[in-house]
C-alpha cells in the first residue's frame, strides 16, 4: 500500500473544515455531486431500493445510505464523530484590559490547554441571520490569522514547566485588538456582508491556523489540527463512496455524529435518537414490519472510528505493556473491560476477518490498567439502537493537542478497510 496516497487529501480536507458545520457541508456537496438524494426530517420521507440518499441533523451531523436493489441483509455502518476539542467563544465575548481586547472563550471538550499558547487562531462555525421568513444560517470562518494566546515570559514565572493547572478564564483568553470598539460580530458582519444588529445567534470556535503538512525523514508522518476524529471521518467516508457502484445484500451507512468530544447526549449526538430515527424511516420506507426490522438490525454491524494512542516514545511506560500501537502500522482494535470500548470477542473476529481478507494489517490497543481511558461512540449509540459493534482507529500521537501527529499511510488502510466492509457479505457469527 503505498504512502501518502490519501494523507494529501486528507489535509486538504481538514484546511477546509474549520468546524463541525464545515465538515457536514463539505461532505453535503460530494454525496450530491454522486447523485445522493438529501431527506429532510421534516418531510415525508420517499426510499426506493437501489437509491442514495443522505439527511443532516442541525447541520453538524450527517447520516449517508444505500438502499439495495434486493431484500437488505443487514446495516453495515461506520460511525465517526466530525467535532474536535476547542474552545467555544462565550457570548458578548469582548473583555478590555490594558488597552487590548481579549475574547471570553470556555473549553469545548478536553484538550491540551497549553498546546494553544503562542500560535495563530481565527474564528469558525456558524451565524442565524435576520430575514423576513425567520433566522438563516450562515457558515463563518475569517480566513487570516485574527487572534493569538500570549504565554507568560519565563523571567516571570520560572516554575512554568512545572506547573499543574491553567486557568481557562484568566489565562487561556485570546488578543483580539487594540481599537477598544472594536467587536468580533461587527467583523463576522463584514465578513458576511450583514448588519450586526441582524446577527441573531451564533455557534463560534477558536481555530487553530497551523498548516497541516506530511514530515520525517521519509515522509512517514502526518500532523494537522483535528486529526482526531477528521482522520477516521475522512476515509470512512471516501471508502463509502469507493464502494457506490458495487451491489451489496445488505444496506450501506456512513454516520458522523457532533458532540462526541462533549459526551454525546445532544439531539445531533450519538446518543440522540437519530441513527433510530433514520432507521425506522427506512423500514418503512421499505414496508419492513417491526419483526423484519428487528431480525434486520440483529443482523447487522457498526464499526466506531475514533482515533486511537499511539505508544510515544517519550513516554513508553504510559502504554499497556503488550498491546503497545504504532503509527503506519495498521488500523487499531480498542479493547476495554469496562466497555469504554464495546469490541468484544465476536465483534473483534468479524473485523479481522474482513482485515485478513482483504490482506489489511491490524494492531491491538488496551489502556494501561493503572490509566483509565476515555469512551468513544460505539457504546453511546448502542443504547440507542444495539448491534454488534468494534472499536477501531487511527493510531497518533498528541490526541486533544491543537496540533495532532499521525502516521502517513493508515489513512489509507482505513480507507481500503471500508470499501470492503461496505461491498463484501458481513461474516456470520455462529453462538
Amino acid at each position: 500500500m503505498k504512502k501518502n496516497n490519501l494523507s494529501k487529501g486528507l489535509l486538504d480536507f481538514i484546511s477546509q473544515c474549520p468546524s463541525c458545520y464545515h465538515v457536514v457541508d463539505y461532505l453535503r456537496r460530494i454525496l450530491v455531486s454522486q447523485g445522493y438524494t438529501e431527506l429532510s426530517e421534516k418531510k415525508a420521507w420517499k426510499i426506493s431500493k437501489g437509491g442514495k440518499y443522505f439527511t443532516i441533523r442541525n447541520s453538524s451531523s450527517i447520516i449517508a445510505f444505500r438502499i439495495p436493489g434486493k431484500k437488505p441483509d443487514g446495516i453495515h455502518i461506520i460511525a465517526s464523530h466530525s467535532d474536535s476539542p476547542t474552545f467555544k467563544i462565550k457570548p458578548s465575548p469582548e473583555t478590555a484590559s490594558e488597552g487590548i481586547v481579549r475574547l471570553n472563550v470556555e473549553k469545548y471538550g478536553g484538550m491540551i490547554c497549553q498546546s494553544w499558547f503562542d500560535r495563530p487562531l481565527s474564528v469558525a462555525g456558524r451565524v442565524f441571520v435576520k430575514s423576513p421568513d425567520g433566522p438563516v444560517q450562515k457558515l463563518v470562518y475569517i480566513n487570516r490569522d485574527l487572534l493569538l494566546i500570549p504565554s507568560l515570559a519565563i523571567h516571570m514565572t520560572r516554575d512554568s514547566d512545572k506547573k499543574d493547572g491553567i486557568s481557562v478564564q484568566t489565562e487561556m483568553l485570546p488578543l483580539f485588538s487594540q481599537n477598544e470598539k472594536e467587536t468580533l460580530i461587527s467583523r463576522i458582519a463584514k465578513e458576511i456582508k450583514a448588519k450586526p444588529s441582524d446577527i441573531l445567534g451564533n455557534d463560534l470556535f477558536l481555530v487553530s491556523r497551523d498548516r497541516p503538512c506530511i514530515w520525517g525523514a521519509e515522509s512517514e508522518f502526518i500532523s494537522s489540527p483535528r486529526l482526531d476524529d477528521l482522520e477516521c471521518a475522512y476515509s470512512s467516508f471516501e471508502g463509502f463512496i469507493d464502494s457506490q457502484d458495487t451491489e451489496n445484500a445488505g444496506i450501506s451507512m456512513l454516520c458522523i455524529f457532533d458532540n462526541e468530544e462533549v459526551g454525546s447526549r445532544t439531539k445531533q449526538g450519538a446518543e440522540s435518537t437519530f441513527l433510530a430515527d433514520v432507521t425506522d424511516r427506512i423500514f418503512e420506507g421499505l414496508k419492513m414490519d417491526r419483526q423484519a426490522a428487528l431480525s434486520l438490525i440483529a443482523s447487522s454491524f457498526m464499526i466506531s472510528a475514533d482515533n486511537a494512542h499511539a505508544v510515544h516514545p517519550n513516554y513508553a511506560s504510559k502504554a499497556d505493556p503488550t498491546n503497545r500501537p504504532k503509527m503506519n502500522k495498521g488500523i487499531v482494535l480498542k479493547h476495554s473491560a469496562n466497555q469504554r470500548y464495546t469490541t468484544d470477542g465476536a465483534s473483534a473476529a468479524v473485523f479481522k476477518m474482513i482485515c485478513e481478507s482483504a490482506e489489511i494489517p491490524y494492531q491491538e490497543f488496551a489502556n494501561n490498567s493503572d490509566t483509565p481511558g476515555g469512551s468513544t461512540l460505539g457504546n453511546i449509540a448502542n443504547t440507542q439502537i444495539s448491534m454488534n459493534t468494534a472499536d477501531i482507529g487511527l493510531a497518533q500521537l498528541s490526541m486533544h493537542s491543537a496540533y495532532e501527529t499521525a502516521g502517513a499511510e493508515d489513512a489509507e488502510y482505513l480507507r481500503v478497510f471500508s470499501e470492503c466492509f461496505y461491498k463484501e457479505p458481513l461474516p456470520v457469527i455462529t453462538a
